[in-house]
């Protein structure tokens, strides 16, 4: 499958000293920019009830739209008023975390391979809100859903696909009629619907989805839109009149920045930038880049015993089980769909037969990286104990994705970096150690909270604590194995965290 985008990308390391730098603030656990994702589920919830709030006492009809809105926001300013300014800064939180983790996604190379489905289904998540939003500010009637209604049409109208101009029926207030004012009505409540429904799709794929925040970052978040609304409230522009063009119009860039190239720019331009867009951003995880394919895991049956750790570790629901078809006792045998997988390699860490101290030559594991197969690793990490001089001999474990271990080697040192470091069995930390090949092992990989593959980080953390199965068994020394989780940007930190490592094991040592 695919490797990330290289760690020398400038947008890279930019978003990693931004996120370092929020670490500091919140803390890895509330960062904001490791939520994403579950804030966008959060901002549509509120959405969705600050909504359903308004719409139970919204009156359809061409003199009824405006006058219950603006009962809300002034008669009932106490609920209904903050619920209207509640609904509307939420939805625009809604369009940036969106927009930002659409963004983020594509800067850490989150989008090829088998990820494809989720970035597909982002770009249409996206559009399909944005049209809501539209959709939200024409049931106001004021002059700006007025202004963007004719707007709108007029661009529709450039369409083949209409007997008659849409337009033609905003041309008075004679013309329009009620029936205009069910069918956004209906449609305000169909969309989210859909969004709903492809916002399950977005996440099928996905094994152990995080939908929602942190709870203290989801009250912070809430009291900073309650603040909003009560400092800032969202106010009508007036009432529409068809007989006057709008002027003075103050528009929500997060929605409508569609409509002022509408004023500028001949329809079908508007309409080819906005389906090139789209289509650019559908076929990015297609484009030619740098980023290498690398074959996909497979299953060795004879090593396979049915025993659905890979299934319960793999972060992408790329391995499952089927019902035996060698004739062996087990009476499952896992399987790997090839189209989901992102050869992170974390199921060959889950695997129990990726044991490091199995002594037949080229042995293989029930579940393997064809890219680097157990016995391959095994070998690796042999050659680079070989070379390692000194009293204090340090192993390396790292990930390709996280800071480059390359420049923590020295004669002490040694360093071998996996496509994740949940790749890495826990077995092998103990052969390192056994019989003194080296006095401690150093373990990193991405930051806490954002692990590239997800779910790496966290379960390796509870395999080395015991909490997880194939965990470290208790005769391994914990006092001389270490973790230190590092972005790219964090290389001095890791750097200072592996010789104060160093320190301590010369301590122990005596030396």
């Amino acid at each position: 499958m695919s490797i990330p985008i290289p760690t020398e990308s400038y947008a890279r390391r930019v978003l990693l000293r931004l996120e370092g730098t929020l670490n500091k603030v919140f803390g890895n656990d509330l960062n904001p920019f490791y939520h994403l994702g579950a804030l966008g589920f959060y901002f549509f919830w509120v959405v969705v009830v600050s909504g359903a709030y308004i719409y139970a006492f919204y009156k359809t009809g061409i003199e009824l739209s405006y006058p219950s809105v603006e009962y809300l926001t002034h008669e009932q300013w106490y609920l209904g008023g903050v619920m209207r300014s509640l609904h509307r800064y939420a939805s625009d939180a809604l369009v940036l975390v969106m927009v930002l983790h659409l963004l983020r996604e594509y800067i850490l190379g989150r989008y090829r391979g088998a990820r494809w489905f989720a970035w597909i289904t982002g770009v249409l998540l996206i559009w399909l809100i944005i049209a809501a939003g539209i959709n939200g500010y024409w049931m106001v009637w004021d002059k700006l859903a007025q202004y963007s209604v004719v707007s709108v049409m007029a661009w529709f109208d450039w369409l083949p696909i209409f007997s008659e101009p849409m337009s033609q029926s905003f041309i008075s207030q004679e013309v329009l009629n009620d029936r205009f004012f069910s069918l956004i009505s209906f449609a305000h409540v169909t969309v989210p619907l859909l969004i709903l429904f492809v916002l399950w799709i977005h996440i099928m794929r996905i094994s152990k989805p995080v939908v929602n925040p942190r709870r203290s970052l989801a009250l912070g978040m809430l009291l900073t839109l309650l603040v909003l609304a009560l400092l800032k409230h969202a106010l009508s522009q007036g009432p529409s009149d068809m007989g006057i063009e709008p002027a003075n119009i103050n528009i929500d860039w997060f929605y409508l920045f569609i409509h002022p190239l509408l004023d500028v720019w001949p329809a079908g331009q508007v309409w080819a930038l906005v389906i090139g867009v789209s289509l650019l951003f559908c076929a990015l995880p297609w484009l030619p880049g740098r980023h290498k394919q690398i074959p996909v895991a497979e299953v060795h049956l004879k090593e396979c015993s049915g025993c659905r750790l890979c299934v319960a570790d793999c972060p992408y629901e790329a391995v499952v089980m089927r019902p035996r078809s060698d004739g062996m006792q087990f009476r499952e045998e896992a399987v790997v769909v090839a189209d989901r997988c992102v050869s992170c390699g974390i199921c060959v860490g889950a695997c129990p037969s990726s044991n490091a101290f199995r002594s037949e030559a080229g042995y293989v594991s029930g579940i393997e990286m064809p890219s680097l197969p157990i016995f391959g690793l095994r070998t690796a990490m042999m050659n680079e104990l070989a070379k390692l001089e000194g009293d204090v001999r340090i192993m390396v474990f790292g990930c390709d994705n996280a800071a480059n271990i390359e420049k923590l080697r020295s004669k002490g040192v040694a360093v071998l970096s996996l496509p994740c470091i949940a790749m890495l069995p826990p077995s092998f930390i103990e052969y390192a150690l056994h019989e003194h090949h080296v006095e401690g092992v150093f373990i990193t990989g991405c930051r806490e909270g954002d692990c590239y593959h997800r779910l790496g980080v966290l379960w390796t953390g509870k395999r080395l604590t015991a909490e997880r199965e194939p965990r470290l068994r208790s005769r391994a020394d914990r006092e001389r194995i270490r973790q230190c989780w590092a972005a790219s940007a964090d290389l001095e930190e890791l750097e200072s965290e592996l010789e104060s490592f160093r320190s301590s094991l010369q301590r122990g040592s005596g030396s």
